[in-house]
């Protein structure tokens, strides 16, 4: 086999195995979640958090352990001098040359004013903090995945309606071709069909483009093989949607909604700082324990060169009386900061609120406009039969005829929207009250 054909054959094969691979996979939103949650690069990042927030927590429970030192440590002394007080009539001594000194020394701490639990209930609320975080990624990713797939779904609708629409062109074409050949059209009317239906070929290959960008989109998120088709699943529409009042949804957000949520846990991260600072202004109690062993014994003259052995136990205080006027102004800060924390509290329920009323209009809007092209759809298929049969019998120009076909087209793409639609704002509903 020469080297040509050699290629020839590779790049067939190459070609084969890329067709192989886009196998189309029928998917609904239920498994799409859950691909999202095993395999979303985002979702896993904010899972690392997590778990960079309990070892956090753990770190901080540690501290409730007691503290253990030991030393070691060897060394060699040279000889010493006396003098006078006026450092006459000096006078060396002799040192035993080798030194030596261990020490054992534990201490446990009893009373640190509540610092040790403000520290861990802090940690804590960053762990809870961290799942928060988690939680609100993980309903952003499902809610961008929902807008790819629904935006993937609709363009396969419109792909259909396209298809559909091409279809009857073709066969108003074919019947005009009879009609010229029997006398009774022109060959203008056919070209200007044939021009409507280069029109719709464009469309039809704009909205496979479209659709491969956002299969692209999805398979990238789920980390999918290369080549998987997506297909949204035509039971979607048929879905119950959960036509709930505003009071209702209003209720799913208070108790749901993670941005409530983060900053009621903003309120409590501030208020154990305040803890902290107070904590400041208070004694440190611990039980302390030391056993020494040291050589030789350099607090005589002459120096013994003997190891002395001592140990104690008891309770240790300490107090720092330089917070009394240190720490006013970081106590006033942290007052505040839990004062700025509630404001804001405040401030996001209204935003959530105002988030619901507005989405929740725009869900009713959605059923309106729904029914709206429903209507369209039944007047504008009437209007093309009407005006398909006149024109048949010559009592309607090619243009009405043209208008009838554009008008049906466009009725259709818009009723298939319309229903995607309130599906999206369905989800956005959930979204919003982070019930997704």
């Amino acid at each position: 086999m020469s080297k040509k054909n050699r290629l020839i054959v590779h790049c067939l094969i190459a070609l084969c195995s890329q067709y192989v691979c886009a196998q189309p996979r029928t998917m609904g939103l239920e498994e799409m979640f859950r691909l999202a949650d095993e395999n979303s690069q985002r979702i896993q990042v904010y899972q690392t958090g997590k778990d960079a927030a309990e070892a956090a927590l753990q770190a901080a429970k540690a501290q409730r352990l007691p503290d253990i030192n030991a030393s070691l440590s060897a060394s060699y002394l040279g000889d010493g001098k006396l003098w006078d007080r006026d450092f006459s009539n000096p006078m060396n001594i002799d040192m035993p040359h080798f030194g030596n000194n261990f020490s054992l020394e534990a201490q446990q701490v009893i009373y640190a004013g509540g610092a040790i639990s403000s520290s861990i209930e802090l940690a804590e609320l960053g762990k809870h903090s961290a799942e928060l975080d988690a939680q609100k990624n993980r309903q952003e990713v499902r809610f961008l995945l929902t807008g790819y797939y629904l935006d993937l779904y609709k363009l396969h609708n419109q792909m259909q309606v396209l298809k559909k629409n091409l279809e009857l062109t073709e066969q108003v074409i074919a019947n005009m071709r009879v009609r010229r050949e029997q006398g009774t059209a022109l060959q203008n009317d056919i070209t200007r069909y044939e021009l409507q239906k280069e029109t719709l070929k464009l469309q039809v290959a704009k909205v496979k483009d479209a659709s491969t960008i956002i299969n692209h989109q999805l398979i990238t998120t789920l980390h999918l093989s290369e080549g998987t088709e997506i297909i949204p699943d035509t039971t979607l529409l048929d879905e119950q949607i959960q036509t709930l009042d505003e009071k209702n949804w209003q209720a799913l957000a208070s108790q749901n909604n993670l941005d409530l949520q983060q900053t009621q846990v903003g309120i409590q991260v501030n208020e154990q700082k305040v803890k902290l600072e107070r904590s400041e202004r208070l004694p440190k109690i611990a039980l302390v324990a030391a056993e020494h062993l040291d050589g030789p014994i350099t607090i005589e003259v002459p120096v013994l060169d003997n190891n002395f052995n001592y140990w104690y136990v008891g309770v240790g205080i300490t107090y720092n009386f330089s917070s009394l006027f240190k720490n006013n102004h970081k106590l006033k800060q942290a007052r505040l900061n839990v004062k700025k924390a509630q404001e804001t509290h405040q401030l996001m329920q209204e935003q959530v609120e105002n988030t619901i009323q507005a989405t929740y209009v725009d869900f009713l809007t959605a059923f309106t406009d729904l029914r709206t092209q429903k209507k369209s759809v039944e007047l504008a298929d009437q209007n093309y039969d009407v005006t398909s049969n006149r024109y048949q019998n010559d009592l309607a120009l090619l243009t009405d005829m043209l208008d009838a076909s554009n008008t049906k087209l466009s009725a259709d793409l818009s009723l298939v929207n319309a229903r995607i639609n309130v599906i999206y704002h369905y989800y956005k509903m959930k979204y919003v009250t982070h019930t997704l």
